[in-house]
């Protein structure tokens, strides 16, 4: 969603667990069993389930251990083939299809863990500074992990009525104390383009954290928007965008290539190579181009920027991509439940094969982003390259990767500079929103004489009484700060404090734009669109 510098903890290492196995990425929709050559037949293991369910001494929840069976053998194949209880079906759509109450995250389990893939832009999780990797020990004091839940019994405890709360203790990296955030529910917006907005005179910013239903929609209109304020040239942000619908990222990105260029293609064993190329409809095929990328960018977001790569359109810049280059298609059970069963790779249109290694276990492959950091890639660029990595070129001749995500153009290291405890504590123990909250209700009409967000940029200042007033209130709760931390940390949190009223009187627009102050990747962005 967004990235480290939108992120209230600075040492944001974007542990993005993809929803590794197929949750809601980039599928394609085949609802009859026959569409995938299933036949009635009784194979082997039905026989062998119906015996222990009719003959065995003892009795057994054949259901569940049926379910287990299943999961099992999608265990033996890749990451993303993955079976979906009727019940859990309807859930795992609704980050693309709609709206719900809650804390506002992404989750996924693994061994019985709940990790956090991202914290929804908007929520509560995010204003408090929950982020990806995050792991869900206990829910209300109740411990959570290495206990046999579902997906439902996570909706159980972390959904509810807005306003009411629920207490969560984290584990974060390889941190031994939990970390503990009381998270008032909320009203969870599900928008795909958290904000647009001109970034400089005629440098427009639009940026995307999936790709839904509803993106191509709020996608187009941003950019009619944008171009009617003067947009020349386009950055779009797709860090942390952890994909979606394949049609979705292929309409997107005809909206900034010519006609009949390859957008992508998939090839399966059993999937006949089916090509998909941009159409004459492009409201933006001319003007210079920049996409963000990181490690939490995948699936339809590796599509949008392969292609632009590819088609020397415009230029990559971040850092290397998740590598989720797997085509899931769907099939409908007999009880309701799915199989999503990958069929096909997608390759971008030089054949780069986007998709990464799977040949280790899976809590190997969801760690590969946290290797990254272990590793040196997130900090040095000359980290990023392995010898598994295939080089193509494009028709200008410049070299590309594939093998494991999409290597960016110009690379923007990881910045930990201003990390301290002290930052990080006043975020995740809710010091700092709850700070602002009741700053902003004393201050209303200071606040409402402020008639422009860009008056607000230029003339809001957070004054030395009000950083001291925060530092007083964390003290009182136990959060003391010291001289080296301050020394490293109160620049950034006075640009936080500043966006987090903006965002109270502005929206995210008023969030973004304040905090573009801190944002590498887009600064870096913004000299290149600039230079060239």
């Amino acid at each position: 969603m967004q990235n480290k510098k939108t992120s209230p903890i600075a040492l944001s290492i974007q542990f993005t667990v993809i929803l590794i196995l197929g949750m809601y990425m980039g599928y394609r929709f085949k609802e009859e069993i026959g569409s995938i050559g299933l036949k009635s037949r009784t194979t082997s293991t039905e026989q062998i389930l119906r015996l222990i369910e009719k003959r065995y001494v003892d009795s057994v929840d054949i259901k569940t251990l049926e379910q287990e069976t299943i999961e099992d053998l999608l265990s033996k194949l890749d990451p993303h083939s993955v079976y979906i209880t009727a019940e859990d079906y309807s859930r795992s759509n609704e980050i693309l299809e709609g709206n719900f109450e809650g804390i506002g995250v992404e989750f996924y389990l693994l061994n019985d863990t709940i990790y956090v893939v991202s914290a929804i832009a908007g929520g509560p999780s995010e204003q408090l500074g929950i982020r990806s990797g995050d792991k869900i020990i206990k829910v209300d004091g109740k411990n959570v992990a290495g206990k046999k839940i579902t997906n439902a019994d996570v909706g159980s405890y972390l959904r509810g009525e807005k306003g009411s709360k629920v207490k969560v203790s984290i584990k974060r990296n390889n941190s031994k104390q939990l970390i503990d955030y009381v998270i008032t529910r909320g009203t969870i917006p599900l928008n795909s383009v958290d904000v647009s907005y001109m970034a400089s005179e005629e440098i427009g910013y639009i940026k995307v954290s999936s790709f839904g239903s509803t993106t191509y929609d709020e996608f187009f209109e941003a950019l009619k928007n944008l171009k009617k304020e003067g947009l020349k040239s386009l950055i779009l942000d797709l860090r942390g965008n952890t994909g979606g619908y394949l049609n979705t990222a292929i309409m997107i990105a005809d909206e900034l290539l010519e006609d009949n260029k390859l957008i992508v293609y998939t090839e399966g064993k059993a999937s006949p190579k089916k090509e998909e190329y941009a159409t004459s409809a492009g409201n933006f095929e001319q003007g210079k181009l920049i996409v963000l990328v990181d490690e939490g960018s995948a699936s339809a977001s590796e599509i949008v920027a392969g292609a632009v790569q590819d088609w020397d359109r415009g230029i990559i810049v971040g850092r290397r991509s998740f590598g989720k280059g797997l085509v899931q298609e769907q099939a409908t059970l007999a009880d309701g439940a799915r199989l999503r069963l990958t069929i096909a790779r997608y390759y971008t249109p030089t054949g780069r094969c986007i998709q990464k290694p799977y040949d280790m276990d899976k809590e190997e492959y969801l760690s590969d982003v946290q290797n990254r950091y272990v590793h040196g890639e997130l900090g040095n660029a000359d980290s990023v390259l392995t010898k598994g990595d295939k080089a193509y070129k494009t028709p200008a001749g410049k070299i590309v990767y594939g093998g494991g995500g999409i290597y960016p153009d110009v690379y923007i290291p990881i910045d930990t500079s201003d990390y301290s405890l002290f930052y990080s504590r006043i975020v995740s123990e809710g010091v700092l929103s709850e700070y602002i909250y009741t700053w902003t209700d004393k201050h209303k009409d200071k606040l409402k004489a402020i008639k422009s967000l860009d008056r607000f940029i230029s003339d809001f200042k957070v004054e030395k009484a009000m950083f001291e007033e925060l530092i007083a209130i964390a003290g009182k709760k136990g959060i003391n700060s010291t001289l080296v931390d301050l020394k490293k940390s109160t620049s950034s949190i006075k640009i936080h404090i500043k966006a987090l009223i903006a965002r109270q009187y502005f929206g995210n627009v008023g969030y973004y734009r304040v905090q573009q102050e801190l944002d590498r990747g887009l600064l870096k962005s913004i000299d290149l669109l600039k230079a060239n």
